[in-house]
């Protein structure tokens, strides 16, 4: 429904939250245990003061799986444990060698781990049965400049695949399904001051009821952003960004820190341009 709407979900952070800390905790736990242990690179630790479970960085940066699992409610991360969350990954490679895992060179799993043949695409049309018309792409003025395969082919700061000769490189910076449009325009135009995020679950404080400041991640290989956090209408939360920032797309997910703490997350519903 995401992709028809012209959103780009991540289908990770999803399986976290219906899967594995959704049906596979309640089976483990109507089964007697007591917990479930994952290979996240991600660690869980109570804090008697906020009387609240945090979820917290990996020692491992450059593999922290943080923002894959901002979904994770209060009476999960009490029934969880992340053995892995204060170790290298090279550690970890050389403990399966050691002892002989034949899993220990296998390489990292990449985007979609149930798609084994083509790409996302593929899967939606042929296995979900989405349909995607191609239509047009548009300038920012909305003259058309050429055609599109169809919306799921696209996302938001995407180059590369479009097919249009225009001089200068083109960006994807809109989708719009009512239209069935890909906006595209230079890499100036792809730049955001806020955003609005709806769908939250907060893990270190119980909701945002003011203003507050926060490192803003919006996809999981980027850098976190300075920003302020405010709270919206309708149990939302608007961020502004202190620079502009790239590529903010709707169905993302937002992950807010502060420090290696998460204070919790969403999904992005709209990118904001312009002062807010």
């Amino acid at each position: 429904e995401s992709y028809k709407r012209g959103q780009t979900p991540n289908p990770c952070i999803n399986c976290n939250k219906y899967i594995k800390f959704g049906e596979l905790l309640k089976r483990a736990v109507e089964g007697g245990c007591d917990y479930i242990a994952t290979g996240h690179y991600a660690k869980v630790e109570y804090d008697a003061r906020l009387g609240r479970y945090l979820l917290k960085k990996a020692a491992d940066i450059s593999k922290d799986q943080t923002y894959m699992l901002y979904t994770l409610t209060q009476e999960q991360l009490a029934h969880t444990l992340f053995p892995l969350g204060g170790m290298q990954k090279s550690e970890v490679r050389r403990f399966a060698a050691l002892h002989g895992f034949v899993n220990a060179r296998k390489h990292d799993s990449q985007d979609i781990c149930f798609v084994k043949k083509g790409g996302y695409t593929d899967f939606l049309q042929s296995i979900m049965g989405v349909q995607s018309p191609p239509g047009n792409f548009v300038d920012p003025r909305g003259s058309v400049v050429g055609r599109h395969r169809g919306l799921i082919c696209y996302t938001v700061g995407q180059r590369k695949g479009l097919g249009l000769n225009a001089g200068i490189p083109q960006y994807v910076i809109e989708k719009d399904s009512a239209s069935n449009t890909v906006t595209v325009g230079g890499r100036d135009e792809l730049f955001f001051t806020g955003m609005e995020v709806g769908g939250l679950n907060m893990i270190s404080v119980e909701a945002v009821t003011r203003q507050m400041r926060a490192a803003v991640k919006t996809r999981y290989g980027q850098h976190e952003a300075a920003a302020a956090l405010s709270p919206s209408a309708g149990g939302k939360v608007l961020v502004t960004f202190d620079t502009p920032q790239p590529a903010i797309t709707p169905g993302q997910a937002a992950v807010f820190y502060d420090g290696d703490v998460v204070i919790g997350g969403g999904t992005i519903i709209k990118g904001i341009r312009g002062k807010m």
